[in-house]
């Protein structure tokens, strides 16, 4: 690959970047259907026609953004059955910090709950998967869905509550809280075989 193609992607990496974050600020403030595409550009500091390069319209820009993040979440929970919980929720808290506009939009009351429920059924999936496997049972047994669903919600709202308080809490206070609710809730769902 060529350096300028390398340059290239970059510099389209960091307006594609520039122009979700924009709208995630955007979606803390006020909902979907009130952002245009004027107060996009003007909080990333670009202009209309680089906006339509990427992005038909508002409604484009969001599922384009929600899609990469669900792919992104996706591919960070499936490392949960190959390392410790401890070393999930460092990667997973390390991505959201790193994207903390985006989970901002995420968690915020402008946005659709349609991305929280997606990154949470995502979690609970990958949870029913690993106990299934561990317990030897079917994912639909009932017993099981109630369970993960109470651990991938508890999860959840750990997040939430740290996104929506604006990051106060240190990365580490965060993991070390998720990791001991996690294995404590882990631990009682094991005893109820």
């Amino acid at each position: 690959m060529s350096e300028s193609t390398n340059t290239y992607d970059r510099r389209t990496a960091k307006t594609r970047k520039a122009i979700v974050d924009a709208l995630a600020d955007l979606l803390y403030e006020k909902e979907l259907h009130k952002v245009t595409v004027k107060e996009i550009t003007e909080k990333a500091d670009i202009n209309r026609g680089t906006f339509y390069k990427h992005y038909l319209d508002v409604y484009d820009l969001y599922d384009k953004a929600e899609a990469d993040i669900l792919v992104d979440l996706g591919m960070l929970v499936l490392q949960l059955e190959e390392i410790p919980s401890d070393q999930f929720f460092a990667h997973l808290i390390d991505y959201i910090d790193n994207n903390r506009a985006v989970f901002r939009m995420m968690f915020s009351p402008n946005s659709t709950s349609k991305l929280r429920d997606r990154f949470n059924r995502i979690l609970e999936g990958s949870l029913r998967q690993l106990e299934a496997e561990k317990k030897d049972k079917s994912t639909s047994d009932i017993t099981l869905r109630y369970q993960i669903n109470y651990r991938s919600r508890g999860c959840v709202s750990i997040i939430a509550l740290w996104v929506r308080g604006d990051f106060a809490e240190s990365k580490d206070f965060i993991i070390k809280m998720l990791t001991e609710l996690d294995s404590n809730t882990e631990k009682f769902i094991s005893k109820t075989k």
